[in-house]
């Protein structure tokens, strides 16, 4: 009679895991903030941000938090001047401006400044087809809020953007 293999183990398959979480995109922001408890209400109120998860220190700085703003995530935490993590407010300024499309720019933009945001560059009509402007929120982060109003070809874009280059140089 034949001697019976011994059985071996079965390994533990483990689902494939995603090296982009679900609902997440590529590149994510990450602001570091002075107050970021206070940012985190003020982008509820200024962009109608939902708030995701956050996980706050016994000292009661936000350590991280995420809240979405349309489709697009955004994670935060406080400034931690030991680990060398400033925010703009602490650096003198931001070299980073943070781009959101809308439904409806001039509601957005009126919300923000409602809420406490600082209006750097009014809403206008782009050459390239937005309407949008620019706001600086109470702690030092730059918005650029646009709403697409237009599909231009590239052809159509490159027309306009020279027409618009020149004009700027002749400080029109």
């Amino acid at each position: 009679m034949a001697k019976k293999a011994k059985a071996r183990p079965k390994k533990k398959v483990q689902a494939k895991v995603a090296p982009i979480p679900a609902g997440y995109h590529s590149v994510t922001p990450y602001l570091c903030i002075r107050g970021a408890v206070q940012a985190l209400e003020f982008y509820k109120k200024a962009f109608g941000a939902k708030e995701l998860m956050r996980m706050a220190g016994p000292d009661g700085k936000l350590g991280h938090a995420e809240i979405k703003i349309g489709d697009s995530h955004v994670m935060m935490a406080d400034e931690f001047p030991g680990m060398g993590f400033l925010g703009p407010q602490s650096r003198g300024g931001t070299t980073v401006m943070l781009h959101v499309y809308v439904k409806n720019v001039d509601a957005t933009v009126a919300q923000a400044t409602a809420a406490g945001a600082m209006l750097k560059r009014p809403i206008k009509d782009e050459f390239y087809g937005d309407r949008s402007g620019a706001v600086e929120d109470p702690f030092g982060h730059l918005w650029h809020i646009a709403t697409h109003k237009e599909d231009l070809s590239p052809a159509e874009l490159r027309r306009r953007s020279d027409e618009a280059m020149k004009k700027m140089a002749s400080g029109g």
